[in-house]
């Protein structure tokens, strides 16, 4: 955690010295979510991609011929979603949480068409802010929903509140600034309380965004 902390500030020391013309974005999008290992034992068969959406705004800093470095601030909606029948009963298990992010990607362009490719990847570091667990039961004496709030603090916490890890991501710029992408974030931090057990983040986003 330290190591990327102090890689997200170097990388952010670095920008203020760079003597480039800043641009804008903002993108916004489709998250899929996952966790790394289900929330119980058990739960793996019944494991489903959680939809939410990001919005994340940034600024792209040129540091060389076809690269930047763009530091960003991002909401995040991430958590993970279990669906099936067991023993003759269906039922559900939504978690969802929303993150608060400071991402810091390295980005190269490449010329193609009216536009760039452009690969991403970096760091970032995450802030849980809010977070809700969704039970339902479709049938039995069990019938019913439950809804019980996520605590990232305090003695009867049940999930870390800091996140980090690392963003991948790919798309097509236009020459008109329009952005189509696709990502990958990938938690490297264990979200769970519990001494014998691992949660980290696993996420596919697809959106499209303006760079300004």
């Amino acid at each position: 955690m330290k190591s990327l902390v102090l890689t997200i500030g170097a990388l952010c020391l670095m920008l203020v010295g760079a003597q480039a013309q800043v641009s804008y974005g903002l993108k916004a999008g489709l998250n899929l979510a996952k966790y790394s290992e289900p929330i119980e034992e058990g739960l793996k068969d019944y494991e489903k991609n959680l939809p939410s959406f990001y919005v994340t705004g940034f600024a792209d800093i040129p540091v060389a011929t076809n690269f930047s470095v763009q530091p960003g601030l991002s909401l995040q909606g991430k958590g993970a979603k279990y669906e099936g029948e067991f023993e003759g009963v269906k039922g559900s298990i939504n978690i969802n949480v929303m993150s608060l992010e400071i991402p810091v990607n390295a980005v190269y362009y490449i010329p193609a068409g009216t536009g760039n490719v452009f690969l991403g990847a970096g760091p970032y570091i995450g802030f849980n802010l809010s977070g809700k667990i969704k039970s339902k039961v479709d049938g039995g004496e069990d019938a019913g929903e439950e809804t019980e709030d996520i605590k990232f603090s305090g003695d009867d916490k049940n999930m870390e509140r800091i996140d980090a890890g690392l963003n991948f991501m790919l798309g097509y710029k236009l020459s008109n600034g329009f952005l189509i992408n696709g990502g990958y974030n990938l938690g490297l931090t264990n979200l769970s309380t519990e001494n014998d057990f691992k949660a980290s983040n696993r996420v596919f986003s697809v959106g499209i965004g303006f760079q300004f």
